[in-house]
């Protein structure tokens, strides 16, 4: 069984008819309002259906950091950006303008030791 996205409450309908899905991630704006019904749709399939408005990365350089926020951003959801290496190897200013960059596109540049779980890896 598959993780499949949807884009929209539409994706997410036809994703519960789709064989092999066992879990459909919403990630839209109001995915958060159309969790409950498509839940219970998925049930009667026996597919899971789960709406999460942030994502948790681990960032691993400061390069990866940089490399990551230039690439387009493929989620609506915000990206809470664990950085696994020390902010002091940034200088204040590469750290403004990367924060600066992060917060335009909804996320947020934290450090490291906040992080808990990991969703994803930024390594370069």
């Amino acid at each position: 069984m598959t993780t499949a996205r949807a884009g929209t409450k539409g994706d997410a309908i036809r994703l519960l008819a789709a064989a092999g899905v066992g879990l459909i991630e919403l990630d839209y704006e109001s995915g958060w309002q159309d969790a409950s019904e498509l839940s219970h749709l998925g049930e009667k399939v026996g597919v899971r259906v789960e709406y999460r408005g942030h994502e948790s990365i681990a960032v691993k350089s400061p390069a990866a950091l940089t490399a990551g926020l230039k690439r387009p951003k493929l989620t609506f959801r915000q990206r809470n950006l664990y950085c696994q290496f020390a902010l002091t190897e940034l200088t204040a200013k590469e750290l403004a303008a990367l924060e600066a960059k992060a917060m335009k596109l909804g996320d947020y540049v934290l450090a490291g030791h906040l992080l808990r779980d990991a969703d994803t890896v930024w390594a370069e």
